[in-house]
């Protein structure tokens, strides 16, 4: 069973709640809430312990941000670390000029990519703006890789946008962070290849990585995180239920990765559940707290859309787990042999 704890995310002390909000469901993604709803989801995690909340400019063109901003403006800011992103532009336009994408009733707004010291400075000032806040502790470089979501055997470097987030955003992320104007400097991306080269190029107090270190995926463990260990750079993993399928199980229609899940990832799945099944503990409270098990990582950030699905979330962070199930899905093969495991 895993309580809510404080851990170190950055080389400054800055510390965060081993479990935080996802701002994507603050934004309308795949279904619209209400404001109101969402405002009480941010106020329900806060007194639930929850102490940290992430966001980005491009969850809903500014949807997210705005109503993170107005559910703090209740709490106290000192008490609470956000974290944002750099790295999209948004680029007003007319309302009937918004094309369909994964945001319901989105601001009205594009989306360009623009890692330039200019476009930095900018999308922080609409941040800061949105947030109505003076300051945001964290600032990741969003999705260099044009948020490519590829498939085994495919490039992760086809669309690469590292040189440009090196050259331009980083070093103004830097000397913000050397100013005291904020707290951590971070990339938030949804593969693991393009941060082993991040790690070793500047100075990165956190990663944001959606998935790929999962109770389904454990590919990092023989480069990146080690390589993190060892540059004393922290993970916090969005997307701890792979996108869905971790959450439902491998019911019809389940999703990996954004995408249908393939017969092999269903498969696996339908194994796991069976071990949890005979451990009388649910798939998604043995998601939620298999990566808190790796002394790299930090936070896990799962989205809520309401104050249930956040109560649920910390109902899969308390459920008891016996040290047997982690040992069961390993002589099964089914995590990997050398992932810290967490503790009971």
């Amino acid at each position: 069973m895993a309580e809510i704890e404080l851990r170190t995310v950055a080389k400054n002390g800055l510390k965060v709640t081993t479990i935080g909000l996802g701002g994507t469901g603050l934004g309308n993604m795949y279904r619209a809430v209400d404001t109101e709803a969402a405002i009480g989801t941010v106020h329900a995690a806060y007194e639930n312990g929850i102490r940290y909340f992430d966001t980005a400019p491009v969850y809903g063109f500014g949807v997210s941000e705005t109503r993170l901003g107005l559910a703090i403006q209740f709490l106290p800011r000192a008490d609470i670390v956000i974290s944002s992103k750099i790295g999209y532009d948004l680029v007003p336009i007319a309302p009937d000029e918004l094309k369909p994408t994964l945001w319901e009733q989105p601001g009205s707004y594009r989306a360009e990519f623009d890692y330039s010291r200019d476009a930095v400075m900018r999308s922080l000032e609409g941040t800061l703006k949105r947030l109505g806040t003076d300051y945001v502790d964290m600032v990741s470089i969003h999705d260099p890789d044009e948020a490519l979501h590829f498939q085994p055997g495919e490039d992760p470097f086809a669309r690469s946008r590292f040189r440009e987030a090196m050259d331009g955003a980083y070093p103004a992320l830097d000397a913000l962070r050397s100013q005291g104007v904020i707290k951590a400097v971070g990339v938030g991306i949804n593969q693991w290849q393009m941060l082993s080269d991040f790690v070793v190029a500047g100075t990165f107090d956190y990663f944001l990585l959606a998935g790929r270190y999962t109770l389904l995926e454990q590919e990092p463990l023989a480069t990146l995180l080690p390589l993190c260990e060892q540059r004393g750079t922290k993970i916090i993993i969005g997307g701890p239920y792979n996108s869905g399928i971790l959450a439902t199980g491998a019911v019809a229609g389940a999703t990996f990765n954004t995408r249908l899940a393939p017969e092999p990832v269903l498969e696996r799945v339908r194994r796991i559940e069976a071990i949890c099944a005979d451990h009388k503990v649910s798939l998604p409270a043995a998601a939620l707290q298999f990566p808190l098990g790796h002394p790299a990582v930090a936070s896990v950030i799962p989205g809520a859309r309401s104050v249930g699905e956040l109560k649920q979330n910390l109902g899969y962070l308390r459920q008891p787990i016996p040290p047997a199930l982690w040992t069961d899905l390993r002589q099964a093969g089914l995590i990997d042999p050398a992932a810290p495991l967490p503790a009971s």
